[in-house]
């Protein structure tokens, strides 16, 4: 048997050590923070983090509309299969009971099932996925390979971009902050959250990075200024 651990269904994928803030507002995870809050020191102050298929998110950016009451429950089906837990770091309560709360990514899981009603949030059963070893040789040779095609990704995408003022120098850590950067499709991220191991990582985004960086200098090769394109043509 798995560990039982709370679970938030987002739209949104968590990597290891990147950070997530939060605005809880619906009751049953107002009840998780509290019950999170009151854990011992020696205990995880921690949930998972799941990415929704399709269905309703716990938390939305337009508003603090509560889930149906009718709604159906959430089935496996409805989730993606590996999911990263988010640890608490800072926790502000609101006057009106609400939460705002910063949680940073710690560990990968896989889903085995939903867990049984006991709690008012969602549970599920999950097996830890192993850490990754970030001396490995080949995430070595490939890390600086990944980094050089980022740079050149962001440069074509946001000339201007800050995100490589300061680059990790381990592998794995420059895997998540590439998985959690690049603007993949929800599959890709997912595919990189699951990945085997960091070299397995690595590869993946190697091939997504020059896709898109092809795909952004072929928009930029544009031989007249967009603005041109949209002016009417003049008959003379």
């Amino acid at each position: 048997m798995g560990a039982i651990i709370p679970v938030f269904p987002l739209g949104t994928v968590l990597f290891p050590g990147l950070v997530l803030p939060l605005h809880i507002f619906e009751e049953r995870y107002r009840t998780l923070v509290r019950d999170l809050v009151a854990t011992t020191d020696d205990e995880p102050h921690e949930f998972g983090v799941v990415t929704l298929r399709y269905g309703w998110e716990v938390a939305t950016p337009e508003g603090d509309a509560e889930r149906p009451a009718d709604e159906a429950a959430i089935t496996p089906e409805q989730l993606y299969g590996v999911g990263c837990t988010a640890e608490l770091r800072q926790v502000t309560e609101l006057p009106d009971g609400r939460f705002d709360i910063v949680t940073v990514g710690r560990r990968r899981f896989r889903v085995l099932a939903i867990a049984a009603d006991t709690h008012p949030y969602l549970t599920a059963e999950v097996e830890w996925l192993p850490d990754e070893e970030s001396g490995d040789p080949v995430s070595a040779l490939l890390a600086p390979r990944v980094l050089a095609a980022f740079r050149t990704y962001l440069d074509l995408l946001r000339p201007d971009s800050e995100v490589l003022d300061q680059v990790p120098d381990d592998p794995t850590v420059l895997s998540h902050l590439v998985a959690a950067t690049a603007q993949l499709t929800t599959e890709e991220r997912q595919e990189l959250l699951g990945a085997v191991d960091t070299a397995t990582r690595l590869r993946t985004e190697l091939r997504l990075l020059n896709r898109e960086a092809g795909l952004l200098a072929k928009v930029r090769a544009v031989p007249v200024p967009l603005s041109d394109l949209a002016r009417p043509v003049s008959p003379n």
